[in-house]
């Protein structure tokens, strides 16, 4: 094996080279659609709303119907922190050597098509079931289309929505990055930068700075970024301190976490489970986990993006009908089944047929913009015969 290039003299690669294809991590894979069934056990039977005396879900406190299981779910919020880790790193392993124009292009398909399609399936489902959620209105469906809705105060038409507006913001912030051609320096730059920002976010009373710097979310997918740069050039000391500094970080979010949004678990065991996985993730990253090479987990992370975008309203509305008519647990696993077989079909029947349609639309709209077609020529009326 090669060694590796020393990081400080890392180049940026602006184009592949033809046939050049990147290692799949297939572990990532298996964590990603863990921490989706997790985000979606929790919503089911786990969080605070579906604990109360009279709650539109189950009608009665979860943790008198399934004990045992909502002590266990009630601590799944935190794969929507695996997410954000995960994301820092895959975003920063794909847009490696890549245009700015590639990095567009690949963000729109990845993160659009199912997104359309989920909008209008959880419009569909809360207008014709809307005991537990109410309907949305036709402009918040419109807005809500754009996938900025959070930005313009326009609520989401189902909750998980929240966290895109989080993705979107890294990108755009990481966008000014790719578009200087990534190498390591810059990157470790881009996280010091960053992270300094959004410690001094929440005392800088800057609402832009707080906006692009979101102390919920950036340390994160700082970490993200951090572990990549470990899987790609190695570990060193100033990657280990940016990692841990991520961690003490999460450690103080997750505890606003647990204090205002999800008072049903404790901070303990949330930062435990975080720091289980962060270790795992440093599995990955240091190649611990290379051997995995189950093809099948290929196809599970390709659903958990429109598994996680479809649970949520649908499901808990699902249960609201149907809580009386079936055995909990076996209800909340069917759920999780159909959601996973709906996500396949999305994946396969819509999902991919627009992503290509939409790349090849995109690809041929940046050409235009490098080398502008020339004008149509002027067409005049045939002169009538004398």
């Amino acid at each position: 094996m090669p060694p590796r290039q020393h990081p400080a003299d890392a180049e940026p690669a602006t184009t592949r080279t033809a046939g050049e294809r990147r290692p799949r991590l297939y572990a990532i894979d298996g964590l990603r659609l863990c921490a989706a069934v997790m985000v979606a056990l929790h919503h089911f039977v786990g969080t605070y709303r579906v604990n109360q005396p009279h709650n539109k879900i189950w009608d009665r406190p979860v943790s008198h119907i399934m004990p045992s299981v909502f002590r266990v779910t009630s601590y799944g919020w935190i794969g929507v922190e695996i997410f954000f880790v995960i994301s820092g790193f895959v975003i920063c392993m794909s847009c490696w050597g890549r245009r700015p124009r590639d990095f567009f292009v690949s963000r729109v398909i990845r993160l659009y098509p199912a997104y359309w399609f989920a909008v209008v399936f959880t419009t569909g489902v809360l207008a014709a079931l809307p005991a537990a959620w109410s309907r949305p209105s036709l402009r918040q469906v419109l807005f809500n289309l754009s996938m900025l809705q959070m930005g313009s105060n326009v609520g989401n038409v189902d909750g998980v929505y929240w966290t895109l507006w989080s993705e979107l913001r890294f990108y755009l912030v990481f966008l000014l990055v790719v578009a200087t051609g990534l190498t390591y320096r810059k990157v470790v730059v881009f996280c010091c930068v960053w992270g300094t920002l959004a410690a001094l976010a929440p005392v800088s009373g800057f609402t832009a700075l707080q906006l692009l710097a979101d102390r919920d979310s950036t340390w994160y997918f700082i970490a993200g970024l951090a572990l990549f740069l470990m899987h790609r050039f190695g570990p060193d000391l100033l990657l280990w301190g940016i990692l841990a500094l991520s961690w003490l970080m999460a450690s103080d979010e997750i505890g606003r976490r647990v204090e205002h949004v999800e008072h049903v678990s404790s901070w303990r065991g949330a930062f435990v489970l975080f720091s289980l996985f962060l270790l795992a993730m440093v599995a990955i990253a240091l190649g611990f986990t290379d051997r995995v090479q189950w093809k099948w987990l290929a196809t599970a992370g390709s659903l958990t993006y429109p598994f996680y975008l479809m649970h949520y309203a649908a499901g808990t509305t699902a249960i609201h009908y149907l809580r009386d008519r079936a055995d909990p647990r076996v209800l909340v696993a069917v759920l999780v089944a159909a959601v996973l077989l709906l996500s396949y079909l999305v994946h396969r029947v819509v999902e991919r047929p627009l992503a290509r349609w939409l790349k090849r639309g995109l690809t041929r709209t940046f050409d235009r913009l490098g080398a502008p077609p020339a004008p149509r020529a002027a067409t005049r009326p045939a002169t009538p015969p004398a």
